[in-house]
């Protein structure tokens, strides 16, 4: 078969199937080849909804001529010459894939990406009605297609300069070493290592001091195995441990655990600077070089270091990254340095201050505990723990690093594991060598024949048993500057303690503002939007510096850091748990979008690292741990509260959706029983804001009761009602939600308006919760409408009834549909908008004109156009806000609001004319317990014999008393059957008059020709069969008014129709006789099955 276009086109010997080719679409092209007898075989097909460079075609020699003519009326095509002819990923306009020239589009990253991506620039695949519909044999492109496809290249264009730019400005993106290995161990390796260390081993002693070290790194690791997981379920973007949070979680854990993440590294910032600030006062000190006071010099010098890290900062991530990498090597060289110190010779000095080398004597006294004071091994435990904290310094930074997905969980891990080796070795090593007590004199020495008792130092020559009774000034559980002693050369430990608290300051200064700028351009805290501005090619948050700054300055001048540190430090704990548990949530949830690459994790052992570190916070400090979960637990019902418009797609919907399967699959293994029968009701608004008072209505008796559908119907064209109905679906649920109404949304496309609610009908629901009542409004035009519309109208109870669904059909006088006023406020609304767009253009105009200075001469003609076009604008909105104002029915936008309203006091009234299993007292009982309907009292309407009315008031009070219903009063009225006033009955004749045939009048042959042309219509047999039951319509119409006129509401027995017996017309006229000229009124009938039971 044949797949030629052109002679011209395909005749290359050296094509593939691979090969993209143009199609001619100009039927009328007169260079076609005249001998190829076989037809197109092609598919053509039109790329008119695609994304950018779709319109590129590669012209080979010999060809330029064919594609000439390849869009008509002024149409062009992009050309790009760098097209390969055997690319099947370019941009083309048509694709030759896989031998056949189609449509589909081959598999591409383009389509997956979001609309505001940063990596690419988002397209879109052909849509399947594209594909799947039949197109025209000459397609021709219209300008609107092409207009697309222009701002499509555009945009293209736009982010493919914005990423030279980036690439040319030197835009910094780290790796997994510079990003997040070194800015992890720096954080991790902090004052702790110098300072407290060699005191925790001292009185946990080796063994427990280990199992201490080792139990922080477990919920570490944990933590670290659980964000691998994370990160490695798609793409992160900058926000660290808020980013993984709430997109995991959703926003109001994110929400939540952001704000106060990013505060604890502001105040983490003023501790570690006052950390810093305090040893340089010591050294101060040692010179003689105080220059005002301890307290004063702490401050002085803080607050200029902190100058200095924000000036760091703000010069950019490359300078703080290049900072980072010096402090490291000063911590590496001086934790080398007290490595190499142990086994330098003790001289004597260190000898008497507890120092001896590697000595098999020290290791074993120091293997086990010895605890002093109130100290016990969770109190050591709660002081050594925050030196683990720390791993989320890389990922804080998410939005810096090329590969996040990669480097997190790689640079993390790797962070831990070479940061405890080093906890380790420090603490090992400090406690083979040096002794827990020393008194610093070198005469303390043993005297010969002393008995030692397996004291090690006696041992080795020295007495330091005066320890026992005063306090000493050395040895582990006494001196902090161990390691200064023990080390090759003292000041570099100083130097490593200065690296390691400015380091730890640095990496908190960069993630505060990060975290915190992220979370703002979230918008989840409106009032903080401000911060979520960047600045520069990186997007630096200079605002977010700025305001940690001052954070940080604060608490440095004036907060008391030893109370505020166990808050801080179980701010990060709370983050540590989250993250577990958003690991632990994610599989739990069993979603299939949790796909994380890191395969080395597990949902219990996740939970568990959640569950251990909200047990480390109590053991840190139970108080802090009380304080934290307050403040996230406040901020929690603030953040669902004002309930963020965003969708992340986290865990939280995936397991609601769970819990929603497995709640509705136990519902079907429930028996149905009388006393859980409640209303679930299909109603037929339409679109929900075109009948707001019957949806107000059925949602009195259905609000947290039972299942409320509102349902539209489209008819006509296939293709337009399906296009109409999806594009709505989201909006018109959404309008549900937005207007707090209880309700689900549904619509289908049918060949009928009753072919539709009869698919309703039967497929509406899932398992349990399916509809058992039909809610509709009154037809109040069937006398204008067509026999057709009428049949259907009829139609649609008799399948309610047919499905065993109860109906409840509702009427006001001013009916439901408000669609046309809708439609007026838009067009105004569109209007309004347009005279505001206007406006802005004269305004741009005489900026410019004043702008222009002379120039501005010549651009008064377009100024005076635009003022011209303006008039006619203003006079078209006057004189249709005149027509809107003369036109608009204020009574039926009120009444589509009347049942919003509370109702004041007074009655419904129920007209219980027939049983049908009680749906006609259980609906407007339901209605009285609801706040706008409580002062509502029932009030009981029935038939009964003129001789025993007391007899059949105290049955009906009885049985309303079993079914606990309340009632002020029962009506017993004995005259229904009597016949109504000639007035009411001429006025119904009257009614029916158009629609009868009056066969009676007419010769036979004459009536059954009306009888078959309008079989509709009523006949004379049928009106005189059922004048009674059209007596009785007519009658119960005057006691209505006579009873009930001053009733909030009417609830009453509908009468049935026998199907084909009664004709539509006269059914329709029992309705309209029955309910005219009353307050609202219920017409209800129910399946004829209990709803209601006085068993218990």
């Amino acid at each position: 078969m044949s797949m030629n276009n052109s002679p011209n086109v395909f005749s290359d010997p050296n094509l593939n199937r691979f090969q993209v080719n143009v199609i001619n679409e100009n039927h009328d092209y007169t260079t076609q080849s005249q001998g190829d007898s076989d037809p197109q075989h092609h598919e053509e097909t039109s790329f008119a909804n695609d994304s950018n460079n779709r319109l590129r075609i590669s012209y080979r020699p010999g060809n330029r001529e064919a594609y000439d003519n390849f869009f008509q009326n002024g149409d062009s095509a992009k050309t790009d010459g760098n097209f390969h002819p055997y690319d099947t990923h370019s941009n083309t306009y048509y694709l030759k894939t896989f031998g056949h020239n189609t449509l589909d589009a081959v598999p591409k990253i383009d389509y997956y990406r979001n609309a505001g991506s940063l990596s690419g620039a988002k397209m879109n695949r052909p849509s399947l009605m594209d594909i799947h519909e039949q197109l025209a044999k000459n397609i021709a492109v219209s300008s609107g297609s092409v207009d697309k496809f222009t701002k499509a290249d555009v945009n293209g264009l736009e982010a493919e300069i914005n990423k030279d730019e980036e690439l040319k400005g030197g835009f910094v993106k780290f790796g997994w070493v510079k990003g997040v290995l070194v800015r992890c161990m720096l954080n991790i390796w902090g004052v702790m290592l110098f300072i407290r260390l060699s005191w925790i081993i001292g009185q946990a002693g080796i063994g427990l001091g280990v199992i201490v070290i080792c139990l922080s790194v477990v919920v570490t690791t944990l933590t670290g195995i659980s964000m691998s997981a994370i990160c490695t379920n798609g793409v992160v973007r900058g926000g660290g441990a808020y980013y993984l949070i709430s997109r995991s979680l959703g926003p109001e854990f994110g929400g939540s655990i952001g704000l106060i993440f990013a505060f604890a590294n502001a105040v983490a910032v003023a501790m570690y600077v006052v950390g810093f600030a305090e040893t340089v006062v010591e050294l101060l000190k040692s010179s003689n070089a105080i220059m005002v006071d301890a307290t004063n010099d702490i401050r002085i010098i803080g607050a200029i270091t902190v100058v200095l890290l924000l000036g760091i900062s703000v010069a950019g991530m490359e300078w703080e990254a290049k900072a980072q990498v010096v402090l490291l090597v000063i911590l590496l060289v001086a934790i080398v340095n007290f490595f190499i110190g142990t086994v330098i010779p003790s001289n004597n000095e260190k000898k008497a201050r507890g120092f001896f080398n590697y000595q098999a004597s020290i290791f074993a006294e120091n293997f086990g505990p010895e605890f002093r004071g109130d100290e016990g091994f969770f109190s050591v435990f709660a002081i050594f723990f925050p030196a683990a904290t720390g791993i989320l310094a890389g990922a804080n930074i998410s939005g810096d690093l090329e590969d996040p997905q990669d480097a997190i969980p790689k640079g993390t891990m790797l962070a831990i594991l070479l940061t405890t080796i080093a906890y380790l070795g420090v603490a090992i090593c400090a406690a083979a060598c040096v002794v827990r007590d020393a008194t610093g004199n070198i005469n303390d020495t043993v005297v010969s024949g002393m008995n030692c008792n397996g004291s090690s130092a006696c041992a080795l020559g020295y007495d330091f048993s005066s320890c026992k009774t005063q306090t000493c000034d050395y040895g582990l559980m006494n001196n902090f500057q161990v390691m200064s002693m023990v080390s090759g050369f003292g000041p570099l430990i100083t130097a490593g303690i200065f690296s390691a608290t400015l380091s730890s300051a640095l990496a908190s200064l960069v993630s505060a503002p990060k975290v915190f700028q992220a979370l703002c351009k979230d918008n989840i805290y409106r009032a903080l939007h401000f911060f979520a501005k960047g600045y520069g090619k990186n997007n630096e948050p200079i605002r977010g510096y700025v305001l940690t700054f001052f954070i940080a300055m604060a608490f440095i001048l004036i907060a008391e850091l030893n109370t505020i540190a166990p808050i801080i430090s179980n701010f990060f704990l709370a983050s540590y748990a989250l993250i577990n548990f958003s690991c632990f949530h994610a599989s739990y949830a069993k979603s299939p979008g949790w796909r994380p690459a890191f395969r080395y994790y597990n949902m219990w052992v996740s939970l568990f690292g959640a569950v251990l570190c909200c047990a480390v916070m109590f053991v840190i400090n139970w108080w802090a741990a009380v304080i934290t979960y307050a403040i996230e637990l406040f901020l929690y019902i603030y953040v669902t509260y004002k309930k963020p418009e965003v969708n992340w797609g986290s865990s939280s919907q995936a397991l609601y959706y769970v819990n929603a399967i497995d709640t509705a699959l136990e519902l079907t293994t429930v028996d149905d029983h009388v006393k859980n029968f409640r209303p679930q009701c299909i109603v037929l608004t339409g679109g929900p804001m075109t009948r707001p008072a019957l949806l107000d209505l059925a949602h009195s008796f259905t609000k947290n009761n039972g299942l409320c559908i509102c349902c539209e119907v489209y008819t006509g064209p296939r293709k337009l009602c399906v296009t109409e109905m999806n594009s709505g679906m989201a909006t018109k649920q959404a309008w549900l939600t937005k207007n707090k109404r209880k309700a689900f949304y549904a619509a289908v496309a049918a060949d009928s308006f009753r072919d539709g609610v009869k698919s309703l009908l039967q497929a509406s629901g899932l398992g349990r919760m399916r509809p058992n009542t039909l809610v509709f409004g009154f037809k109040k035009n069937w006398r204008h409408s067509t026999a057709v519309q009428v049949e259907s109208y009829m139609g649609i109870i008799h399948d309610a009834f047919d499905f065993e669904f109860g109906v409840i059909i509702v009427r006001i006088s001013q009916g439901f549909d408000i669609s046309q006023v809708l439609q007026v406020q838009e067009e105004l609304k569109k209007l309004e908008q347009e005279r505001q767009v206007l406006e802005a253009t004269i305004k741009d105009s005489e900026f410019e004109e004043a702008k222009l200075g002379i120039r501005g001469f010549f651009t008064r003609a377009t100024k005076l156009n635009i003022t011209k076009t303006m008039a006619p604008k203003e006079s078209s909105i006057t004189t249709i806000s005149s027509m809107h104002m003369g036109e608009f029915n204020q009574r039926l936008l009120e009444a589509s609001t009347q049942f919003k309203k509370k109702q004041g006091k007074g009655t419904i009234d129920v007209w219980w004319l027939f049983d049908d299993g009680g749906l006609i007292l259980l609906i407007p009982y339901i209605l009285t317990l609801r706040k706008k309907w409580k002062d509502c009292k029932l009030r009981i309407f029935t038939g009964g014999k003129v001789t025993r009315l007391e007899e059949e008031k105290l049955m009906i009070a009885s049985l309303l008393r079993k079914f606990r219903i309340k009632f002020a009063d029962i009506n017993i009225i004995g005259d229904i059957n009597m016949k109504p006033s000639k007035e009411s009955w001429k006025f119904f004749e009257e009614m029916i008059e158009p629609y009868r045939i009056h066969e009676s009048c007419k010769d036979l042959t004459t009536a059954e020709k009306l009888k078959r042309e309008a079989p509709w219509k009523i006949t004379d047999a049928e009106l005189e069969a059922f004048k009674e039951k059209s007596y009785r319509q007519v009658r119960l119409n005057e006691l209505l008014q006579e009873h009930s006129r001053a009733a909030n509401l009417i609830v009453l027995s509908l009468p049935v129709a026998r199907k084909g017996i009664i004709s539509d017309y006269l059914y329709m006229a029992w309705l309209e006789i029955l309910s005219k000229n009353l307050p609202p009124v219920l017409l209800i009938r129910g399946n004829h099955k209990n709803v209601l039971t006085f068993y218990s």
